[in-house]
């Protein structure tokens, strides 16, 4: 079984890695490429290429400038301890241990648009490139086309017969994996709230839980998708009436 989950725009370099375990991105000689693509542009190009501020259209365009190889734990830090958000608030990696580490690093995969695919502990440097960019390349019109198979080939490799997929990303990010050659079976985990006495999916609330499920199986080493279906932190419960083969609904009263 391994879970997908998407990163953060939201960066944290400041404050020190509590573990010096790491490993190395597998597609960097990728990354490298578009490092030097986004390097053609200005700061002003940024700004207009991510729909941001000037401020962080400059901030980017130095870390773009700045980003080299070899990643090292002095230049670079562990992908589930650098990224935060809602998300990465649910997850809390930074009360993980050791063994809990081991699980995340055997399951856990986050989904990247500078990146591709990047393992809990893969080292990286602080970067913004959200999959849904439109950034024209050598291999297409976007990041879409730049990855093309590699990501879902990359899951492949690690997906066995009869294993599932737990699909904990954004639409935007889970587009960049090709459904129809994966080798395995996805599960989309839905998170609603009840609010005015209806249940729909609340932004902020869904990010979290998906971060929270993914804390729930590292804490339970759980190897078994079908066992998430007791997922009940923070007041979740499965829903079977809603639920589907495909899509498994979690709801909680109006908080």
């Amino acid at each position: 079984m391994l879970v997908v989950i998407s990163p953060a725009k939201t960066l944290d370099f400041e404050t020190p890695a509590r573990t010096n375990t790491a490993s190395i991105p597998e597609f960097l000689e990728d990354s490298q490429l578009l490092v030097d693509r986004m390097r053609e542009l200005s700061p002003a190009d940024i700004s207009k290429l991510m729909k941001i501020s000037d401020k962080l259209g400059v901030l980017n365009s130095t870390r773009y400038e700045t980003w080299s190889l070899p990643f090292t734990p002095e230049n670079a830090k562990q992908a589930m301890l650098a990224f935060k958000g809602d998300v990465y608030a649910g997850l809390d990696a930074e009360t993980l241990n050791t063994k809990q580490d081991e699980y995340a690093q055997q399951h856990l995969r986050i989904l990247s648009g500078l990146y591709g695919i990047l393992k809990p502990l893969d080292l990286m440097q602080p970067y913004r490139l959200e999959m849904g960019t439109k950034l024209n390349n050598a291999r297409g019109k976007d990041l879409y086309q730049f990855w093309g198979d590699k990501i879902t080939d990359s899951l492949n490799h690690e997906l066995g017969e009869g294993d599932v997929l737990i699909n904990l990303a954004s639409n935007e990010y889970f587009k960049s994996v090709k459904p129809k050659k994966l080798h395995a079976r996805i599960v989309t985990p839905i998170f609603k709230d009840t609010k005015n006495g209806v249940q729909k999916i609340i932004s902020f609330y869904a990010k979290k839980a998906r971060g929270m499920m993914v804390r729930y199986m590292i804490d339970n080493q759980i190897d078994h998708a079908e066992a998430l279906k007791d997922f009940d932190i923070a007041g979740y419960q499965f829903d079977a009436k809603q639920s589907s083969d495909t899509e498994w609904v979690f709801t909680r009263p109006e908080q």
